[in-house]
């Protein structure tokens, strides 16, 4: 596999052995593929992060580990590296675990690995479970800081979170319902199975808002078991069919579910009248732009990827100030002030 890469750095990258990724390069045998396909992919990311290697200066290996589907760990990862070459004083190198709904164990299996590799910090995307909790525990007394991002673990010893405020979230998306429905109009509220605190605050800042504004006005919920796109559209269906006073949607999750959503209003003639989503991906940029969502509730991802380094730096010393907290604010984007980045987005 031709390179310029020094089998040292693509080791740093790939988090093996020197003799074991000089054994892949040569094509030796005796690696499991996966460690393989391990060596491939530090090599891409080297590639990719090459203008990093060029500089001089304290180097920070950074794991960015994520809980999500592909589209939104895509976008994750395209955002952290769109920073990379911005942050200062040191130098950021990346590592990515990414992985869509992979069993709790194995999560805790991939922190666990970074805590004896070692790393200068971990950027996390993961549910808030017990196991997971104890593993960001481990990586506190290795001495590797972890901040959470867009969903968070507050119990656990992360120095600090970086996201969207999900509160304040579920709470502009009844506002922004309340005020397109008729009265006795219902909202369907769409989620996953998944115990991401994110999707909670969501739900319970919409909650309280929607009671406040109008205690009248039913919530009906939806919890996509698989995040299959036709089990959800069924799910939708029955829910229309009990509820004939449905008339919005807000989709607190981001699984692609809401074409299947809209599919099944279509599937029973019903007529959607608002549609509140979250973040503003390929498929959400082009139902906004067709008209068929009313609005997506976005924040500056990049943004949140820098804060988290600058959080890493100032963990260990390299930036003054105390790890804290950054909540971004809501966008409320709409098909008349697209952000230019969505739509020069690959």
């Amino acid at each position: 596999m031709p390179h310029p890469y020094p089998v040292r750095e693509i080791a740093r990258q790939a988090g093996l052995s020197e003799a074991t990724v000089d054994r892949v390069l040569n094509q030796r045998g005796g690696v499991r593929q996966s460690t393989v396909d391990e060596v491939h992919r530090a090599v891409a990311d080297l590639h990719r992060q090459r203008s990093q290697l060029r500089l001089t200066g304290r180097t920070f290996f950074l794991d960015l580990v994520v809980d999500a589907p592909a589209r939104f760990s895509q976008a994750v990862r395209t955002a952290l590296e769109s920073q990379l070459p911005l942050v200062r004083p040191a130098t950021f190198r990346a590592r990515f675990h990414l992985a869509e709904g992979p069993p709790v164990q194995e999560l805790v299996a991939t922190l666990d690995g970074i805590a004896r590799r070692g790393a200068q910090g971990v950027v996390l995307k993961a549910p808030d479970h017990p196991l997971v909790v104890a593993a960001v525990e481990r990586l506190a007394e290795a001495g590797i800081p972890v901040v959470t991002l867009v969903t968070d673990l507050p119990t656990s010893r992360r120095v600090a979170y970086v996201g969207l405020d999900n509160r304040a979230a579920g709470a502009t998306a009844a506002y922004l319902l309340d005020q397109w429905l008729p009265v006795d109009g219902a909202v369907l509220v769409t989620r996953g199975t998944g115990s991401f605190r994110g999707e909670d605050d969501r739900e319970m800042g919409f909650r309280a808002t929607l009671r406040s504004l109008a205690p009248g006005r039913r919530q009906v919920d939806v919890v996509d078991p698989t995040g299959d796109a036709e089990a959800l559209r069924d799910l939708v269906r029955d829910r229309l069919d009990a509820y004939p006073e449905i008339a919005a949607v807000y989709s607190l999750y981001a699984t692609g579910g809401n074409a299947a959503t809209l599919a099944a209003f279509a599937d029973t003639a019903r007529t959607c009248r608002a549609f509140v989503a979250h973040d503003l991906d390929a498929e959400n940029l082009g139902l906004l732009q067709d008209g068929r969502l009313s609005a997506v509730l976005h924040h500056d991802l990049a943004l949140d990827l820098r804060r988290a380094c600058q959080v890493v730096m100032q963990a260990h010393g390299a930036l003054p100030g105390t790890p804290r907290s950054w909540h971004s604010g809501v966008q409320v984007v709409t098909p008349y002030n697209l952000p230019s980045e969505a739509l020069t987005a690959p």
